[in-house]
């Protein structure tokens, strides 16, 4: 799998900005089919961090209401990836 096609978008709630200040970890999006060794090499690739660890979660899609209709929303993937010490990644960076 390319590196590109692995990594969607981060991952950022109050919650996820509250784990990377305390453990030094950051969520982010991933591709439903890539496993923990890609996404490792992916964001130690493009961001140029060294990975310590690496925690993935299968998020169930909710189902959505718009006036009597239903739909549901995809599944998708989620990396919490933990940095070695001293190693810092921001994606809000200037």
């Amino acid at each position: 799998m390319n590196i590109y096609s692995v990594i969607k978008k981060p991952h950022v709630t109050e919650k996820t900005s509250l784990g990377s200040d305390s453990n030094n970890t950051v969520a982010i999006v991933v591709d439903r089919a890539a496993n923990k060794i890609e996404i490792k090499q992916a964001v130690e690739t493009l961001f140029k961090v060294k990975v310590d660890a690496i925690r993935t979660v299968n998020v169930a899609g909710k189902v959505k209401r718009s006036g009597r209709n239903f739909g549901k929303q995809s599944n998708w993937k989620k990396a919490y990836v933990t940095l070695e010490k001293g190693q810092s990644l921001d994606f809000f960076e200037v």
